[in-house]
């Protein structure tokens, strides 16, 4: 099996950047929650929040979306082209996907293609609330994990070091950016 993070690794930029301004070009009342936004960001930055308290104050302008499904079928007619052309060559059915984004968000895409299983931050497309903490670094190992606890990955691909953790466990490792890939070795 094959595991991969999702925002520019497989996806040509930021999803989440991406669906935010999407929201707000739709709703430009959603810039209503940009206190709150920015609150929490500097919360985070002085140490008072963690990742995911932070990131759940960031999504809290879903409360305020109207049909947010529907919101989110037009954003991936949209954007579904940024999945690059290299994936989309090589994706298998036991593929991985793997990411901090939400889980709404990258699923959507990935039912699109026909592939994949997506584990990802759980978030509520209607509250932007949390129900566990956002998948990042260690938290991926822990969640792949428990989902697979017996699989090895047999191939990794991350645009970032923060995902040494995972590439840990998987027997090669490639460095995504943009379109060029590379071996790298986080052993």
């Amino acid at each position: 099996m094959n595991a991969y993070d999702f925002d520019k690794t497989i996806y040509d930029g930021d999803s989440t950047i991406d669906f935010y301004k999407f929201c707000v070009k739709r709703n430009p009342l959603l810039l209503r929650y940009l206190f709150r936004q920015g609150a929490g960001f500097a919360l985070y930055l002085l140490g008072v929040y963690d990742k995911t308290a932070f990131k759940e104050r960031f999504y809290s302008f879903l409360q305020g979306m109207n049909d947010p499904q529907r919101v989110l079928q037009d954003f991936w007619d949209l954007h579904i082209h940024r999945i690059k052309p290299w994936y989309i060559g090589q994706m298998g059915e036991d593929d991985v996907i793997i990411s901090a984004s939400p889980e709404f968000l990258v699923r959507e895409a990935m039912q699109r293609l026909g592939s994949a299983t997506v584990i990802a931050s759980a978030v509520d497309i209607s509250s932007g609330r949390y129900t566990g903490v956002n998948c990042y670094g260690l938290e991926k190992v822990r969640r792949f994990l428990e989902r697979y606890p017996d699989a090895v990955i047999d191939s990794f691909y991350s645009d970032s070091n923060s995902d040494a953790p995972i590439g840990k466990i998987a027997r090669e490792c490639f460095l995504v950016k943009g379109d060029k890939i590379c071996s790298v070795n986080w052993q």
